[in-house]
C-alpha cells in the first residue's frame, strides 16, 4: 500500500509518496512523469516518514545540505536503480554529465561503454526529486537539459546550492524544456 502527503516547496506545491519501505515519490506539481510510480490504491496520510521527508525538505531550502537521508524505496527497473544510486553521490553544489554517469556504470559493470541516452532516460524517470538530485545532471556541453521539475526549477535548486553556473547554458529547444 503506498501513501501521500503534500509539501508547500519555495518554488510550489509538491506530492510525496511513501510505503511501508521507505519514500517512494516526490514531484513537482504538474511536472513531467507526475506520479507514474504511484499506486492507483492509496491513501492520503501523515507518516513519520513525511515528517523526516518534510524537515529533510525544509533544511535544504534554506539553502544547506542536510546530514541525514529519510528512507528511500527505489521501486525502478535495476538499471533505473543503478542510475539513480549514482545519482545519489554527486555532492552538493556540484553537477556530473550523462556521460560521467555512463562511464561509472560501465566500470561497475566491467564493459567498455554504457549509452549516456540510456542513463538520460533514467534519470529523467527519477520518482524522488531533490532528494535523489537529478538536478544536478547537466550535458557534457554544459546544456541545462533533462530536468522533468522544467529547467526553471532545475536553475533555482542548483543557484540554492550555490552552484557554480558559469558555463552552463539554457538550450534554444530539449526536451524538459
Amino acid at each position: 500500500m503506498q501513501y501521500t502527503s503534500n509539501y508547500r516547496s519555495p518554488l510550489g506545491d509538491m506530492l510525496l509518496a511513501a510505503d511501508e519501505v521507505g519514500l517512494t515519490g516526490l514531484w513537482f506539481a504538474g511536472q513531467k512523469y507526475f506520479a507514474r510510480s504511484l499506486d492507483r490504491e492509496r491513501e492520503e496520510k501523515d507518516l513519520p516518514i513525511f515528517a523526516e521527508a518534510r524537515r529533510w525538505l525544509d533544511i535544504y531550502f534554506t539553502g544547506k545540505m542536510p546530514d541525514f537521508m529519510p528512507p528511500l524505496h527505489l521501486t525502478g527497473t535495476a538499471f533505473q536503480n543503478e542510475v539513480w544510486e549514482i545519482l545519489c553521490t554527486i555532492p552538493y553544489g556540484k553537477t556530473m554529465t550523462y556521460g560521467e554517469i555512463a562511464r561509472r556504470l560501465a566500470a561497475k559493470r566491467g564493459i567498455g561503454r554504457m549509452s549516456a541516452q540510456a542513463v538520460g532516460g533514467a534519470v529523467s524517470h527519477n520518482p524522488i526529486s531533490i532528494i535523489i538530485p537529478c538536478h544536478r545532471v547537466v550535458g557534457t556541453n554544459g546544456s541545462l537539459t533533462g530536468y522533468a521539475g522544467g529547467i526553471d526549477k532545475k536553475i533555482k535548486l542548483l543557484t540554492l546550492e550555490k552552484t557554480d553556473m558559469q558555463s552552463f547554458f539554457v538550450p534554444k529547444k530539449g526536451t524538459a524544456l
